[in-house]
């Protein structure tokens, strides 16, 4: 089902049945979230630059990530997860 757009007229009738501590709280936390935004898009740059950095000193920018990922496993569940994937290669193999 698609989605209702307001008119301009309901809209303003919607935010005039607002309070003004309402409207106010609403553009902060619309704000906060704008800033959250362009933050996560200037860390994802910066990571980008340092893939690129790690892959123009040879390392191999896949197995960086898989090892980023499994040290941000706890020790148990990482471990579990190379069990299991050895044991379904072997399998494969075998």
């Amino acid at each position: 089902m698609p989605k209702r757009r307001l008119s301009k007229a309901q809209t303003e009738a919607a935010l005039s049945g607002l309070d003004p501590d309402a409207t106010q709280r609403l553009r902060s936390i619309v704000e906060r979230i704008e800033r959250l935004e362009e933050e996560r898009k200037a860390l994802g740059d910066d990571i980008k630059d340092v893939f690129a950095e790690a892959k123009s000193a040879g390392f191999d920018t896949k197995v960086l990530k898989e090892v980023i990922r499994i040290r941000r496993q706890d020790r148990a569940e990482a471990e579990e997860t190379q069990t299991l994937r050895d044991l379904y290669l072997a399998a494969l193999n075998g």
